[in-house]
């Protein structure tokens, strides 16, 4: 069964960063990846020492009930029964052909399951959910209008957060305190140094107050943009789908079995025999991979192409880098990549920018994931 998940047009700029804007002196814009909110731009060796990132393009999901975590379980790539309190884990969502809809971050909430999603998919996602749970004993909610997501990183962040009153976790580990969340996410290699990353999620009426608190003089962090955020994301190997890039890939063409998103012990899950045969019978001839390019982020979806100009791959997410250029994570057949030098075309830009930029070739650079590919 498929369904479309459409992104949203710029009204439906989520309330509660629309109310958020003015306090926190956001500029907020629309692209390709959902509502922005944009800051005054900063090196990677300033973002090294630490800083703060509001997200409005990402939402959260809750599954709560009896039998949330069984009801996800057979739904989702990764084990969710084996879930415990403290640990987050990567999760795919899939249609019956073993085509990613999604890329999940998951963790418990006490009996409920949160997952942080791409904000314009939040909604369709949990509607198709909803229709899958029948008779288990599980609700599937889209709290993405209650609940906001910040992220922080650098050396000055554990020193923020625990003003918060939350101690930073290592990577893959939750800790709560009260209504706030704080996830540990892998560290990415900046200009300055190692840069550990965390994920923040609170309600939506304490953001305002926790973001002055966040960015208190003393403590030194640089706010950035939201897409400053996702270019961390890029640098660590994770993928983003929305509307243009969901349905396109199963879980192994954007290393979602590298980075520990695949369970092949787990029960049934929609698409799970096409995963197990992928990652059994054969020889995975795809990949996703690491890149930077000279001028503006491709859009999601473009066309990446070999010398010969033949489509050999897409965009699956890129964004602006700090330093100049853009960074991006592209799919692509590992034939073409060993053969020679790959390049992209079209352009991601802000709804409201002035003109119209026609899209042109560029070359990817190849960069380094952090996990290793097998040869």
């Amino acid at each position: 069964m498929s369904m479309p998940l459409p992104a949203p047009a710029a009204s439906d700029t989520p309330d509660a960063w629309h109310a958020l804007a003015t306090p926190l002196s956001l500029r907020l814009a629309e692209d390709d990846y959902g509502v922005q909110a944009g800051a005054a731009q900063v090196g990677s060796g300033r973002m090294a020492d630490g800083f703060l990132a509001p997200l409005p393009d990402l939402g959260l999901l809750n599954v709560s009930g009896a039998d949330a975590l069984r009801f996800l379980h057979g739904q989702l790539t990764n084990d969710v029964e084996g879930l415990a309190q403290g640990q987050a884990r990567w999760f795919g969502y899939c249609t019956a052909k073993g085509r990613l809809l999604s890329v999940f971050l998951g963790w418990r909430e006490d009996e409920a399951v949160a997952l942080s999603v791409a904000r314009p998919m939040a909604a369709a996602l949990a509607r198709r959910l909803s229709m899958y749970v029948l008779r288990a004993k599980a609700r599937v909610a889209d709290v993405s209008g209650e609940r906001v997501l910040f992220g922080l990183g650098g050396r000055g962040a554990p020193a923020a957060l625990e003003r918060l009153g939350l101690a930073a976790p290592v990577p893959m580990e939750v800790v709560r305190a009260g209504a706030a969340t704080v996830i540990a996410l892998p560290p990415v290699q900046l200009a300055g140094g190692d840069c550990p990353r965390w994920l923040l999620a609170l309600p939506a009426h304490e953001a305002a107050a926790a973001w002055q608190r966040l960015m208190a003089e003393d403590l030194g962090l640089a706010a950035v943009s939201s897409e400053a955020w996702r270019w961390t994301e890029i640098l660590a190997g994770v993928p983003r789908l929305v509307a243009a890039t969901a349905e396109q890939f199963v879980p192994q063409m954007l290393n979602l079995d590298l980075s520990g998103g695949v369970s092949f012990t787990k029960g049934c899950y929609p698409g799970q025999e096409i995963v197990a045969r992928t990652h059994y019978l054969g020889k995975q001839r795809r990949r996703m991979h690491l890149g930077r390019v000279l001028g503006e982020a491709p859009a999601p979806g473009s066309d990446v192409l070999d010398a010969a100009g033949q489509p050999v791959g897409r965009v699956v997410v890129a964004a602006a880098a700090p330093d100049g250029g853009a960074a991006l994570l592209y799919e692509a057949q590992l034939a073409a990549v060993a053969g020679g030098p790959l390049s992209v075309l079209g352009a991601s830009g802000a709804s409201g920018a002035t003109g119209a930029t026609a899209p042109t070739a560029a070359t990817i650079e190849p960069g380094e994931l952090p996990y290793a590919l097998p040869s």
